[in-house]
């Protein structure tokens, strides 16, 4: 599960409580504008994550609170009705970055490079950077090699504030002011740089559901994505020269509309593991486990070519819990060290989460779309 959709459903899950407590309380208005905003949270998990395990939970939570809502609606009198909420900037991003530093985000050598002279060389002398400095950033590439996890840690090595933007939040047809809260965004990071002194980092993870290419899309839709082309061309306005960046997380960069992409002046593949990244991912995830010396990491990361870093945790941990499941069974107290067998055995019923195909996607758009 990403940073982003932890984010999101912490929200979610504050919502309801606050919905609950209001309930409770016979304070119907706020009950049913917090159940409200549980729902729109939700909505955006479903859109940002449809094919997340956790999905029909989240379905089931959203019929329970619009069948409440519609309760808490016939017992307020209807010349009053519920209230109109509004959505502010605050409500849209979440400022409290998780705690990932450099130091935890495994392999990517060339991509934390990257972060470094756009990022944070810049941040530390600003004063050496006469000609300006990036302030697009876009990190591509398949899901769950870390594009997330790195963006945070990046905010957390210039010590800035890191904003995660909801695009499906953002462009949500129902709130009607999806224009106003891209503007309202960037005008509190501006505040936040200029308050603090220090850099602001807006995350957008699934960038391309902001911006994206539609075949079809109504006036509202093309006015977000104009607002947002002014709110990025302002960021390079020297006369202003405030310390925002912008960094778009995409697993399907192809779906970007091409005058965005020159707003996004570094274009950083994160790519699979490579050999090395992997000996290190299984060194790490196999340190508080038991290994039997046939699991040898060289071996392990021989064997996983093509696997995403994510998938090489699940490998761990299944390997992990097909040895806890032996041991219950056999009535032992602890779990025999795992195997090279057993990892053999977890690799041929967990295959890898990308596809060669898709990686050859990756690599065309990257011929003719890089920028390091």
């Amino acid at each position: 599960m990403s940073t982003a959709q932890v984010m999101l459903e912490d929200k979610a899950r504050t919502y309801a409580i606050n919905a609950v407590n209001a309930d409770r309380q016979g304070k119907t208005q706020d009950a049913i504008m917090y159940y409200k905003k549980a729902i729109e949270v939700l909505n955006q998990l479903i859109n940002l994550y449809p094919d997340s395990v956790v999905r029909t939970a989240y379905e089931q939570m959203i019929n329970e609170y619009k069948n409440r809502i519609a309760m808490l609606t016939n017992m307020v009198p209807t010349e009053e009705g519920p209230k109109q909420t509004s959505t502010s900037a605050e409500d849209l991003i979440v400022t409290e970055k998780p705690k990932v530093k450099f130091s935890d985000v495994i392999g990517l050598n060339d991509v934390k490079e990257a972060l470094k002279e756009a990022v944070i060389y810049p941040s530390q002398r600003p004063d050496l950077f006469p000609l300006g400095w990036p302030r697009g950033i876009l990190l591509y590439g398949p899901p769950g090699c870390g594009k997330t996890m790195i963006a945070a840690a990046i905010a957390n090595e210039i010590d800035s504030t890191f904003m995660v933007m909801d695009a499906a939040s953002i462009m949500s047809k129902w709130l009607g002011e999806a224009e106003k809260n891209v503007a309202n965004v960037f005008k509190l990071a501006r505040e936040k740089s200029k308050e603090t002194g220090k850099p602001t980092i807006i995350f957008i993870d699934e960038l391309d559901a902001l911006l994206g290419i539609y075949s079809t899309e109504v006036g509202g839709e093309a006015r977000v994505r104009n607002q947002f082309l002014k709110e990025m061309d302002g960021l390079l306005d020297k006369s202003d020269n405030f310390k925002v960046y912008v960094m778009g997380a995409t697993n399907k960069p192809w779906r970007l509309d091409e005058p965005f992409l020159r707003r996004f002046q570094k274009r950083i593949y994160v790519k699979l593991p490579d050999l090395e990244q992997r000996k290190f991912l299984f060194k790490y995830y196999t340190s508080k486990i038991k290994m039997d010396s046939s699991a040898s990491i060289d071996k392990l990361a021989e064997m996983s070519e093509g696997y995403t870093a994510s998938d090489i945790r699940d490998l761990v941990q299944s390997a992990h819990i097909k040895v806890v499941k032996e041991m219950f069974k056999k009535g032992e107290n602890e779990p025999r060290p795992i195997t090279l067998e057993d990892f053999k055995e977890v690799i041929n019923i967990r295959k890898p989460s990308v596809n060669q195909e898709m990686i050859k996607a990756y690599e065309a758009w990257t011929e003719k779309f890089k920028a390091l």
